[in-house]
């Protein structure tokens, strides 16, 4: 009976983007030194004279170890330009897969070799199919867009660099582009497709409109309305502390936009990232909620916990609440509790603690420490001082909801008003 030889693996260096368990040597130099895998392994050392010998003796360029892996794959892992070109040009084949679907230029993209991705792609190499690509056209989702009508020909970063100004229809959008390494991360796909799934369903002048997604290929992308007055953190920068009648009718617009999220129906939303860089402000001056990113929806259950301890690259630690922190239940009033800090922040005109590193603020609020009241008291005038301390009161049931707010800040505001009228009636008659 004849003996099939079992092909070698090739396990030095970066592995598949898309294996189950990456990176890390999976057995010495001996074993890669087998002259079957030597291509593989001269590639993942960069040695060019060595390749070029091999393949002017008879190897195969094309050659593929048991996981399907070839020397293009290896070199794009490394980002070894100049032998990914001399493969290329000694016929390598540009999209081979492995075993678990990766291309060399998914590879190159997940490690972020750009001269790599580049130059594959001048020859030829295919970018990864869209982790939400469907193939029935029937399935195609009623938001999707055509990327060929956004045009980015004049675009800029705004909004903490996630977000692009391009040209859609003849009207300027905002563009959310989601990186190259998307498609090899399943936590990402997961939130992309969450965040998509919660913003088809709102629909309110505080909240920021969503107009459609690019879904069915890559990059994906969400695109909504575009606010050219910018965010709330840059305002603040601007203008320093606001007039309580400006920071009130601010705190209403947050707060009406919050209170739609917060009583959705048939599931509640909770933002979990509320802070200034992710309120905008438009044309007429008010203020609307963005960015959903890393949002929940409050289905049966009252609370929700994070499957993993959320970290600063998720949200910022200023603004999060002490139960988010450390990584308990929690509900939609962790929204509450990062608004009170913004409106306080409106009022003081500086962020939550920001003598303190922000690494160190959540740990503050942990021990219960709140920002200082450090503004003139006749600024909190009207129990807006009190309203702010029951937000972030360290026990959630006890901050008020948002409805509960509106109606705070609507006497609030009533009050400042007629403040402002008394006082121009008095300088009229005088």
């Amino acid at each position: 009976m004849e003996i099939k030889k079992l092909q070698p693996r090739f396990s030095l260096g970066r592995q598949s983007s898309l294996a189950p368990e990456r990176g890390g040597c999976g057995g010495d130099a001996s074993e890669a030194l087998d002259p079957a895998v030597r291509l593989m392994y001269l590639a993942n050392e960069g040695d060019s004279d060595g390749i070029k010998e091999l393949l002017d003796a008879g190897s195969d360029v094309n050659f593929t170890d048991i996981d399907g892996r070839t020397a293009l794959h290896v070199a794009a892992c490394q980002g070894r330009t100049d032998v990914v070109g001399l493969l290329l040009r000694r016929g390598a084949d540009v999209d081979p897969q492995d075993r678990w679907g990766s291309t060399p230029l998914v590879d190159a993209m997940y490690y972020k070799n750009h001269d790599v991705v580049k130059l594959l792609e001048k020859h030829g190499a295919r970018p990864p199919m869209a982790p939400m690509h469907v193939q029935n056209a029937r399935e195609v989702p009623e938001y999707e867009i055509d990327p060929s009508e956004l045009d980015f020909t004049n675009s800029v970063c705004i909004t903490k660099g996630t977000f692009r100004i391009a040209l859609w229809r003849g009207t300027q959008v905002a563009v959310k582009t989601l990186g190259e390494e998307l498609f090899t991360d399943d936590d990402k796909v997961k939130a992309f497709h969450d965040e998509l799934t919660l913003l088809e369903k709102i629909r309110h002048p505080n909240v920021v409109q969503f107009l459609g997604a690019v879904t069915q290929s890559t990059p994906m992308m969400i695109v909504t309305e575009y606010l050219p007055q910018g965010d709330l953190r840059a305002y603040l920068k601007r203008k320093g502390a606001l007039k309580p009648v400006t920071a009130v009718k601010f705190a209403l617009d947050i707060a009406r936009g919050m209170n739609y999220l917060h009583e959705h129906k048939p599931e509640a939303i909770i933002h979990r990232d509320l802070e200034p860089s992710n309120i905008l402000r438009d044309d007429s001056g008010h203020l609307k909620v963005a960015d959903f990113g890393v949002s929940k929806l409050l289905k049966v259950a009252k609370t929700v916990k994070e499957d993993k301890p959320v970290t600063s690259l998720d949200t910022s630690w200023r603004y999060v609440a002490p139960e988010v922190y450390k990584n308990e239940e929690y509900d939609t009033k962790v929204d509450v509790f990062s608004f009170a800090l913004i409106l306080q922040e409106m009022i003081e005109g500086c962020p939550p603690f920001y003598e303190k590193p922000e690494n160190e603020v959540p740990k503050a609020y942990v021990e219960n420490e709140r920002p200082p009241f450090r503004a003139s008291p006749k600024l909190y005038a009207y129990g807006l001082k009190q309203l702010i301390e029951e937000c972030w009161d360290e026990k959630p049931y006890r901050r008020p909801t948002f409805r509960q707010i509106i109606g705070r800040l609507e006497d609030i505001y009533y009050h400042l008003a007629q403040k402002r009228r008394w006082k121009v009636s008095l300088f009229i008659v005088i």
